[in-house]
């Protein structure tokens, strides 16, 4: 067993189409888990992370694919996660078992939308991280600005640690400004890695970014302080621990440069990987539900949790994250939620879509369990107290399909399918409509359905009829409103009877319930179902019959029968007081907003912005670049259906577009 101090669970995050997986390729090249280097978009098999039929087929990273490598004396278990907003369910869990990241940033690009997901989704878990500016080989390359912009965005405090040599077509390798030597890549695929003195021509450009390194680092050391005050040469050692310690605590993000393309300065970030960033000892204390404080300890009780399933012909796949304890094979364990026995049949080690068994596995380890029935999110514990991990977060869906077999016969094999992805995916929801009685499918983006529907006709050979995308629109409350709403049914022998009274008000969450109920007017027992029959009530709204969202509701007094009360009288009536409540407080319905970057050449740029103004949407600002304008706008979601056919027709198909939730706000009549 690898020491737990020398592992690296780690995650590569970033915007879509900033070569996350392709800087995975050369990891797993450089660190010789594979022994050829595969392109995302190249004519042989693929890159090795990117597995799935409609991975290959769209270009894109669809689901997060986890594999491990071994870097010099240190193991890296490494999670490819797609960039694609609509697959940002696979980011979330991902970061929520992981120790630390690398952010892969464009050197032209910079900070792009993603790229703004991708770190709140950081700092939601308290991932430190370390960046890696990609494609310094592209015209327009400037890591100078890209810096700044995380800075200026992101509130980071980015700090670089290397200085290029050259840059665009010229960018030949980078400056080490700690061991203060040049490195270059050479050999067909840049797996010599040569270090060399620095080129006269950047000597001066060098020393001065060194003492800039050196200034930013001295808040987070006093001896450095010292040293530099001195002016005493500072021992590269001091700096790797300082920079390791400000990382580890996310008061520092280094940030390093290469293409990974280009086989540029992936040895250089491998290196970075296992300096700076946390092993499980070194990661902050996890605390349960029930505040206890783990430890990555072998020895302790096991606590383990579920973060992501995949249902195959053989079972399920459960890729488990092991927080404290040792788990092998033929355990038995509990899982929290359902409170029952579950036996660990095979554990396996995952490379991609390949599995390696293994017997045993302790506190650090990524593994997969083989036939686990379990939810995502499910925590599994061995000790004789109850302990629950936070579930992850997980985004409402937007966006909405009906869709019905075109064969009658193959409806088992459709619902089958539904189901198993409802299981796999939190964001992707099945319901049915009361009315006409179709099934409907509801996701985070048009794209996200497509790859489903694509999904459902090659891997359970199922065509279906697609209706129209429908919006996920909300329904919410104005102002404050009162209720006192009294049941009373009679109708021979036991009737029922409950009373409520209170009031509702907007609120930025999506329901609260507060009980301020005191001296027995309603008895204790009867007030989770008073909870419950608020919460069936928000289920439907009073306008259009869209969920509703926002509102408080505090239940202050009300009355009961000794006889003819029950819990069921209460829910009835607790429903029924709501939506009366709804009525007095002003409804409204709420449209969802989508936050818009798109890309495009100069020239096109006024005809870019005066369309996405004619769909109601507010731009946020452009920049311009030499050859290109990056537009950020808000754009309510019904109008940007088929926005990509037509962004491609007004700009000669030049220009493209990245879409993600921003917010719920008020709908317009327009």
């Amino acid at each position: 067993m690898v020491p737990r101090e020398r592992i690296r669970n780690i995650g590569i995050s970033a915007h879509i189409d900033s070569g996350k997986t392709t800087l995975s390729e050369r990891i797993l090249f450089y660190t010789g888990r594979i022994h050829a280097i595969e392109e995302v978009r190249g004519g042989g098999k693929g890159a090795t992370m990117d597995f799935m039929p409609e991975e290959k087929l769209h270009g894109i990273t669809i689901t997060s694919a986890a594999t491990t490598c071994q870097w010099h004396d240190t193991q890296i278990n490494l999670i490819d996660t797609p960039g694609h907003v609509d697959f940002t369910i696979e980011v979330e869990r991902a970061l929520r078992v992981l120790d630390g990241a690398v952010m892969v940033l464009c050197a032209v690009a910079g900070v792009q939308s993603q790229s703004i997901t991708v770190d709140r989704q950081m700092k939601r878990y308290r991932v430190p991280r370390i960046a890696f500016i990609n494609k310094m080989d592209r015209i327009g390359a400037n890591p100078f600005r890209v810096v700044q912009a995380m800075r200026d965005r992101l509130q980071l405090n980015a700090i670089l640690l290397q200085y290029p040599i050259g840059s665009e077509d010229q960018f030949q390798g980078v400056i080490d400004l700690i061991e203060m030597e040049a490195s270059y890549f050479a050999g067909e695929n840049g797996e010599n890695w040569v270090k060399q003195a620095i080129p006269d021509a950047f000597v001066e450009e060098a020393e001065q970014a060194r003492e800039k390194l050196l200034d930013a680092l001295s808040f987070f050391s006093e001896p450095m302080t010292e040293m530099l005050l001195e002016g005493r040469e500072v021992p590269k050692e001091l700096i790797w621990q300082t920079i390791r310690q400000a990382t580890l605590t996310l008061q520092l993000t280094p940030v390093l440069l290469g293409s990974a393309f280009k086989n540029k300065g992936v040895q250089n970030l491998l290196d970075a990987i296992a300096y700076y960033l946390p092993s499980p000892v070194d990661r902050e204390i996890v605390k349960t539900v029930e505040s206890v404080s783990l430890y990555p300890n072998p020895d302790d009780p096991l606590v383990a949790l579920a973060f992501k399933l995949t249902v195959e012909s053989f079972g399920q796949l459960t890729y488990t994250r092991i927080y404290s304890g040792t788990l092998k094979q033929g355990d038995t364990v509990y899982n929290a939620r359902t409170q029952q026995r579950v036996q660990i049949g095979r554990l396996v080690r995952m490379h991609a879509n390949k599995r390696e068994e293994v017997k045993v596995a302790e506190a650090g380890d990524i593994i997969a369990m083989l036939g686990i029935d379990c939810a995502s999110g499910d925590t599994f514990y061995s000790g004789e107290t109850l302990v629950s991990l936070e579930k992850m977060y997980v985004p409402e869906p937007v966006i909405t399909l009906a869709v019905t077999p075109k064969k009658q016969e193959d409806s088992d094999r459709l619902s089958k399918a539904l189901n198993r992805f409802q299981k796999e995916d939190p964001t992707f929801k099945l319901s049915i409509d009361t009315e006409s009685g179709a099934t409907l499918i509801s996701g985070m983006g048009e794209l996200h359905l497509e790859i489903y529907l694509e999904r459902i006709q090659r891997e359970y050979n199922t065509e279906v009829y697609v209706g129209k995308p429908a919006v996920a629109y909300r329904e919410t409350i104005g102002q404050k409103a009162y209720f006192d709403y009294r049941l009373r049914k009679q109708s021979g022998g036991s009737g029922q009877y409950a009373h409520v009274s209170g009031w509702i008000e907007p609120t930025e969450e999506p329901f609260v319930f507060e009980n301020r109920v005191v001296g027995g007017a309603i008895p204790k027992e009867y007030i989770p179902g008073c909870e419950k029959g608020f919460r069936e009530a928000m289920q439907s709204g009073i306008l259009e019959g869209y969920p509703v969202t926002g509102v408080k509701v505090v239940l202050e007094s009300g009355s009961y029968h000794s006889v003819d009360s029950s819990e069921l009288a209460f829910r009835s009536a607790s429903h029924q007081a709501l939506e009366e409540a709804i009525n007095k407080a002003k409804a409204y319905i709420l449209e969802p907003i989508m936050l818009v970057e798109v890309e495009t050449p100069n020239e096109y740029l006024g005809r870019v912005q005066g369309d996405i103004s004619s769909r109601r949407g507010l731009l946020l600002g452009s920049q311009t670049m030499q050859t290109y304008s990056v537009i950020r706008a808000e754009v309510p979601l019904a109008r940007m259906f088929g926005y990509s056919t037509d962004l491609r027709s007004q700009t000669a198909g030049m220009a493209t577009f990245t879409m993600e939730f921003a917010c719920y706000r008020q709908a317009s009549n327009q």
